[in-house]
């Protein structure tokens, strides 16, 4: 069964019946069951007014889908808040140098501004990439538990980002919430991993995970790779950071946090789900008065049958500044 197909967060209730069914009583990571609709594509969005404050209280009618340019209708529609399954792929190499401490001060701060249901792991890298908590653990809701597992991580040696990330990507075939999160931090830089750039994106694609990315680097650093970091995020609907200041670290966590818990789910069916070509996305709101609001999607989806990256695919696409 392919990911992208069953990328749908948890918990939509009856609203949604092609997809999802739920059991009585209090909807918990159990309470919910999926079955899954091999042409759905689901978005998770983002809205926010001129000012940057999340926009709430919207209707599936303020929304536009269009797939390659044509509109699509929209199937299936919840703004509901619900648990989600995050990774925390932290940059343990060489060139993080005295960074490391705020960067673990930050991972916490996401950790509790996270909800008690969310299904947490933590992925270090340098030469290799480990997972931070115990085998048998897969995830946890334990701020205990996640603060060793991200004290774990030792300082030095090369950069295996893409490897890292390829980690969490498998470790999220094992939770049980559909609403998948990474948050990453690192220089952007490579100079280790087997896996490459564009599978790693076309899994996280697949997977409906949406990727946050916080770059910590100097201005001198020869291996900083920013550029990584924004299509990472622009791709799947999450956000770059890109601080001046260490101090602003644990802020931006605590921000990205917030993001996760404000965004609405909207699906459709679509006729070019199972194909081999990559489709282009775009959703757009209006507010009760029509007024035309920020957006923030992932920016497409590629088809079932999609394999090794096509020429088209490996073309640098352009990323947000």
């Amino acid at each position: 069964m392919r990911n992208v197909e069953i990328a749908a967060i948890l918990g939509l209730s009856a609203l949604l019946p092609p997809l999802f069914s739920q059991q009585p009583g209090a909807p918990t990571a159990d309470t919910y069951t999926l079955r899954a609709d091999v042409n759905a594509i689901v978005v998770h969005s983002t809205v926010q007014d001129n000012h940057g404050a999340f926009v709430s209280g919207l209707t599936k009618d303020s929304f536009t889908i269009s797939e390659d340019g044509v509109k699509q209708q929209i199937a299936h529609f919840s703004s509901a808040d619900v648990p989600v399954a995050a990774g925390l792929v932290i940059d343990n190499s060489g060139s993080m140098g005295n960074r490391w401490p705020e960067v673990i001060t930050g991972a916490l701060t996401f950790v509790r501004d996270s909800r008690p249901e969310d299904e947490i792991f933590v992925v270090h890298f340098n030469d290799t990439a480990q997972l931070g908590l115990p085998p048998d653990r897969p995830f946890s809701s334990s701020s205990a538990e996640l603060r060793t597992a991200l004290l774990k991580g030792v300082v030095g040696g090369h950069t295996a980002l893409y490897d890292g990330i390829a980690l969490a990507l498998d470790q999220f075939e094992k939770a049980k919430l559909m609403k998948k999160v990474l948050l990453i931090v690192s220089d952007g830089g490579d100079n280790r991993s087997r896996t490459k750039l564009d599978e790693v994106v076309k899994r996280a694609d697949r997977a409906g995970v949406l990727i946050y990315t916080i770059g910590l680097f100097d201005e001198v650093q020869g291996d900083k790779n920013p550029g990584v970091l924004r299509r990472l995020a622009h791709e799947t609907g999450g956000l770059v950071y890109l601080p001046q200041d260490m101090k602003e670290v644990t802020t931006i966590c605590g921000q990205i946090a917030r993001d996760v818990r404000n965004q609405y789910t909207l699906g459709y069916n679509s006729a070019k789900a199972a194909d081999a070509a990559y489709h282009r996305l775009k959703v757009s709101a209006v507010d009760s008065r029509g007024r035309s609001l920020r957006v923030r999607s992932r920016t497409g989806f590629f088809g079932a049958q999609s394999t090794g990256a096509t020429a088209k695919e490996q073309q640098p696409r352009p990323s947000p500044q």
